[in-house]
């Protein structure tokens, strides 16, 4: 498990734990360290699988992904200093999906009207999908993934800011992104 101490400087007194007198000890700390004398537990996901998406959507609630990034270091990698793939190119088509979905589910419930950054934790010995991180915004990401797709996610989101749906957007070979949605 991870232990973070509430409201200290940079995780203070916090740390992974594999043992039970690790867990004791590390708590103990993280007590001490502590402004309000909480502690935190959490699943470790270290070595999972880190992917994201990026999804843009209008104020139709239409939507599509731009981009499937597969980080290729696993979790414990800060996603800035982790190689990536775009697109996925080991994680299969089902997970894909799922991913794709639970990222609509969120984006639409948020209601962004633009671009979002979804990211995932994927344990691929259980197949357990977690997400770990929403940038409902233009992000790093988002400038990769137009690097990496030539799609302008910050040009498109901003015309959707100022009113405009997909299907009225000109966009490549087929005109308006309406054959995308």
């Amino acid at each position: 498990v991870v232990l973070r101490p509430a409201y200290t400087m940079v995780g203070a007194g916090g740390g992974l734990v594999y043992t039970p007198d690790e867990l004791e000890e590390v708590c103990q700390r993280g007590i001490q360290a502590s402004l309000v004398g909480q502690v935190l537990v959490e699943e470790s996901l270290l070595g999972w699988e880190e992917l994201e998406l990026e999804v843009v959507r209008d104020a139709k609630g239409q939507m599509i992904t731009v981009c499937f990034i597969e980080n290729i270091d696993p979790l414990g990698v800060h996603t800035g200093d982790s190689f990536c793939s775009a697109p996925m190119l080991t994680i299969s088509h089902s997970v894909q999906k799922r991913l794709q979905e639970t990222a609509y589910q969120i984006v639409n419930d948020i209601r962004v009207i633009g671009g979002t950054n979804v990211q995932f934790a994927h344990d691929p010995v259980s197949d357990r999908i977690i997400v770990i991180e929403i940038n409902p915004r233009t992000s790093r990401s988002s400038a990769l993934a137009s690097k990496a797709t030539g799609f302008p996610i910050a040009w498109i989101s901003a015309l959707l800011a100022c009113g405009l749906t997909l299907d009225e957007l000109p966009c490549g070979k087929h005109g308006t992104l309406d054959k995308y949605v």
